[in-house]
């Protein structure tokens, strides 16, 4: 199956050309981020995927699981680029699912040279943040390394056969107090009209639409 790009979900109706430019300089500037929705195969990790396409030319990405378990040499291995988490949850049901003290250890390592892409089942970011912070014990200092949320939606009466997916929200993280997340939304999907709306542009990095 071909990776999908963010032109390519711009082009199929998942996202706006401006949610493509926020995922697109997010990645490219290095920043933390995280993707999550409620069910399964609504195109989570496709998003994830397409957003780390652009991260800086060069830098390493290295996910958990895929190139093995231990954090600590992930993280050596990937500083100037991303650590990859496919699924914060507590089920391991495939490798690099993981919950608890691997997700504690690897914010703990998240700063200037190591930037984070993780999935997690959540319908939005506080639950996002609530489920980092408070399921994970990560504390918020370190959740509030994550720039943005990224919220899908997957359409159709079946989960197990959508017929569409969308963007339904992007937030900025602005702060992570107690466990909560102090949130400012970015862009969102009109449901009743199928359009998507820009509420405002993120302000801890800059965002640039490609050229046609």
């Amino acid at each position: 199956m071909a990776t999908l790009t963010l032109a390519d979900l711009v082009a199929n109706g998942t996202m706006s050309s401006e949610i493509a430019a926020t995922l697109r300089a997010t990645a490219n500037g290095h920043h933390s981020f995280l993707v999550c929705a409620i069910p399964r195969l609504a195109g989570k990790s496709t998003v994830m995927g397409a957003m780390l396409a652009h991260a800086p030319k060069g830098a390493a990405v290295k996910t958990v699981g895929d190139d093995g378990l231990d954090i600590e040499a992930l993280a050596a291995a990937s500083k100037g680029g991303y650590l990859v988490i496919p699924e914060i949850s507590e089920y391991p049901v495939m490798p690099g699912y993981i919950w608890g003290a691997p997700v504690r250890s690897v914010f703990a390592h998240l700063g200037d040279d190591v930037a984070l892409a993780a999935a997690l089942h959540a319908p939005g970011p506080d639950e996002a943040i609530d489920i980092v912070c408070r399921g994970n014990g990560v504390p918020d200092e370190q959740a509030a390394r994550i720039a943005i949320v990224v919220y899908v939606r997957s359409l159709g009466r079946d989960w197990r056969k959508p017929t569409g997916r969308r963007v339904a929200t992007v937030h900025e993280i602005v702060a992570v107090r107690g466990g909560r997340a102090e949130t400012r939304l970015l862009h969102r999907w009109d449901e009743r009209a199928d359009r998507f709306e820009t509420a405002a542009q993120p302000r801890r990095f800059a965002a640039r639409r490609a050229p046609r």
